[in-house]
């Protein structure tokens, strides 16, 4: 038993289409685009009108209505057309009436009456559920933008599921020379729950869109005149070809990760094998500049990071015509023995833009030191001198701070610093994303193929109607 047709009805046929046209279609469909951005500033303002009527009167005004069913008409066969299906090359007409022989059909039913109680809470309150739902499908693309917040800049490229689907189907397409027809039909199931989304929360119909993903080309004909429905519908195999969606877009995200990985490893400023952070500048009035306590744990907790990192590495540079500098590492309690009632400033944030970094401190007043750095032997590490001084230690447990000093232990403390690790396990992590990747890329595609192979076993199985002989089943007959 055929479910009852709802009064939004949206058709659409599969032509043949190009393996490289939809690389460019963003750039064809320019001045569709800038049209439409008038139009939907249009459709908004006599959205608002028709709210009103219908509040009054319990009527849609009819020129109104048709006005705002063509520039969802138009927008549909833009949709269609570009990165929303990708399902023909031929350009979109330059029109709101219906073209019969356009491969994208928009139709909504004109209500004769409407509630005047539901005007006011089902464009926000009873769609709240479809909204949820349209935000995955689209991710706050198309329509949806339009009919929740009476935005008048229509988001006319499609994002979350619809969006990978389109794009997998891309590849494919470029591939293959032929658009995949599995992913068509749920692509196409999930446009026409978008748009039935949008006609309600719209204000066109009292009709509640069905929780129901109706895929393939067409609905029931006797909504839509113009275009004949799929002469098989489609079935099974929509749970594969979601989750085979889905996992290729982990798979895709790891890949990025990795890249991203892989490009901080090369472009980070680095000597001797360091990964080392961009020069800050640090001064204080005091006689010390030291680091908050870094806390490594016990030597319990150390065997992951001793695997990710290697040794650290601390530098500093006099600021010009400045004393000679000093610069160690120490046990936390150590250091806070020898400037214990010092006057110094602990760097507890650090904020970097564009290569330039700011600090802030927390003050501790005092007097000097009871000695000069050099003199005390609690540093794991330590160099002093003019010039650039530098220091490095291996990464161990315990709780560490890094102290920059005048040699001579005098306040009035500047240096710029630079901070760094080796990461002996970042071409092992690499490695590991991208095995992640292939293998999540290779899952997707697996489930793609289930997905469709699902889908044909079904439009051949017993007791299913046959397309008529001679039919393409690309392409349904036009009525």
């Amino acid at each position: 038993m055929n479910p009852t047709p709802y009064p939004i009805t949206v058709t659409a046929r599969l032509d043949d289409v190009s393996r490289g046209l939809w690389i460019v279609k963003w750039i064809l469909a320019i001045p569709h685009y800038l049209i439409l951005l008038v139009l939907w500033a249009s459709f908004a303002v006599l959205s608002v009108i028709a709210f009103v009527s219908i509040l009054i009167t319990g009527r849609y005004p009819r020129r109104i209505f048709d006005f705002n069913v063509g520039v969802m008409r138009w927008t549909w066969r833009v949709t269609y057309y570009a990165y929303g299906a990708l399902g023909t090359d031929r350009y979109p007409p330059f029109t709101l009436a219906e073209v019969a022989d356009y491969p994208a059909h928009l139709e909504v039913v004109y209500p004769e009456r409407l509630s005047r109680g539901l005007v006011l809470v089902k464009w926000w309150l009873l769609a709240l559920p479809h909204y949820v739902v349209v935000a995955f499908f689209v991710g706050g693309g198309l329509f949806a933008v339009d009919a929740t917040s009476q935005d008048s800049r229509p988001a006319l490229l499609g994002g979350g599921l619809i969006g990978l689907l389109v794009l997998i189907a891309a590849v494919i397409l470029l591939v293959s020379s032929r658009y995949p027809r599995p992913i068509f039909d749920l692509v196409i199931g999930l446009q026409r729950w978008v748009i039935r989304v949008a006609g309600y929360a719209a204000l066109m119909t009292d009709v509640y869109p069905p929780f129901r993903l109706d895929q393939g080309c067409g609905e029931d004909d006797s909504m839509h005149p113009a275009t004949a429905p799929d002469p098989v519908a489609p079935r099974g195999g929509v749970a594969p070809l979601v989750l085979g969606g889905l996992v290729l877009g982990v798979a895709t995200l790891l890949g990025l990760t990795a890249a991203s990985v892989l490009v901080a490893d090369r472009t980070l400023p680095g000597e001797d094998g360091f990964l080392m952070t961009p020069d800050v500048t640090y001064s204080s009035s005091g006689h010390a500049i030291t680091s908050e306590a870094v806390d490594l744990g016990d030597s319990s907790m150390m065997g992951p990071v001793d695997h990710l990192l290697g040794d650290a590495k601390v530098t500093v540079s006099p600021i010009a015509d400045e004393d000679p500098l000093f610069v160690g590492v120490a046990p936390t309690a150590d250091v806070e023995r020898y400037l214990d009632g010092v006057a110094r400033s602990t760097v507890v944030a650090v904020e970097v833009v564009e290569g330039q970094g700011t600090a802030t401190y927390r003050e501790s007043t005092g007097g000097p030191p009871s000695t000069p750095p050099g003199d005390q032997r609690i540093w794991t590490d330590n160099a002093q001198g003019e010039g650039r001084q530098s220091i490095s230690f291996p990464v161990q447990s315990g709780s560490w701070t890094v102290v920059v000093m005048n040699t001579d232990g005098t306040p009035g403390v500047s240096a710029a610093v630079q901070a760094g690790a080796t990461f002996p396990a970042i071409a092992w992590i690499i490695s590991g994303l991208l095995f992640a990747a292939g293998y999540f890329l290779l899952l997707g595609i697996a489930l793609l193929i289930i997905g469709s192979t699902s889908r044909r076993g079904n439009r051949s199985a017993p007791n299913e109607v046959a397309p008529p002989s001679g039919q393409d089943d690309r392409t349904p007959a036009s009525a």
